[in-house]
């Protein structure tokens, strides 16, 4: 693996168009490059889009990241839709759409309505050949406030630290009781192998 790599080369592989065609593309980009799959161009990963991504591909689904869905006659896309993850044994197939707005309640509401509609009209499409459950939609969010809301544009409201928690204690997958030394959380994972390592190692005030 390249321990100290910043940022893809040049020849990156391109985002594929069919799910089969990115099962190839993760693939050749673990044997030939030895970096993430998760890496878009020269594209730095968003934060929160990575640890969503990590932690689906962590937990065996197929992950497919910043989607233009919807191309335009004339140029330009109707929509991204930024996680897409899918796990054909459980029949779990999930959108998140990640935020660190700070916007009202409405402007929200309008647009993950329209990210959400974007994934039920387009998603289908990704996954050609199979059998879907329905979409799970999730609008994770950091700032949400003292009220709070369960829903939002049609999706589940998902806080980070409800995430993080989840990360750290899930029953199977927690990085909690997953120690460095025997379960090491694999290189490709930058953000949930650093999340193992300060739950392994930062000591408790």
């Amino acid at each position: 693996m390249l321990e100290n790599r910043h940022e893809p080369p040049a020849h990156v592989l391109p985002l594929c168009e069919t799910f089969e065609e990115d099962i190839r593309r993760h693939v050749l980009t673990y044997l030939l490059e030895g970096y993430p799959p998760c890496w878009k161009g020269d594209h730095m990963p968003n934060f929160l889009e990575q640890i969503v991504a990590e932690w689906f591909e962590f937990r065996g689904y197929f992950v497919r990241r910043n989607i233009n869905v919807g191309r335009r006659p004339k140029g330009g896309f109707e929509s991204e839709l930024d996680v897409v993850a899918f796990h054909p044994g459980k029949r779990h197939l999930v959108h998140v759409e990640p935020s660190m707005d700070a916007d009202s309640w409405d402007q929200r509401e309008k647009r993950f309505g329209a990210k959400f509609a974007a994934g039920r009209k387009h998603i289908p499409t990704l996954f050609s050949g199979f059998d879907l459950p329905k979409i799970e939609h999730i609008a994770l969010l950091v700032f949400a406030g003292e009220q709070g809301h369960a829903t939002l544009g049609g999706g589940k409201v998902l806080l980070i630290k409800d995430l993080m928690h989840e990360i750290r204690t899930d029953p199977e997958w927690g990085l909690a009781a997953r120690s460095v030394r025997n379960k090491a959380v694999p290189e490709q994972y930058v953000i949930l192998r650093t999340l193992q390592f300060a739950a392994n190692y930062w000591k408790a005030a």
